[in-house]
């Protein structure tokens, strides 16, 4: 499976509650800063950074979506 975001683009990231439940809080957008390698697992994992804050997270494909 390959890469479907690039750096530099910015996306939508929607926070995870306990268990993996998704939380209330609005969706942030983040910025893409590197894409990282693909585990073993297949999923491929990025490194993000907040637009708005001063947070960066790791996190998998399935995370984060496109704006608009």
């Amino acid at each position: 499976m390959a890469h479907n975001y690039a750096i530099n683009e910015d996306v939508h990231h929607q926070l995870q509650g306990p268990q993996g439940r998704s939380t209330v809080k609005e969706r942030s957008i983040y910025t893409i800063t590197s894409r990282l390698p693909i585990e073993a697992d297949g999923r491929p994992r990025y490194r993000i950074k907040s637009k708005s804050e001063n947070i960066e997270r790791v996190v998998t494909e399935e995370q984060i979506s496109r704006l608009g």
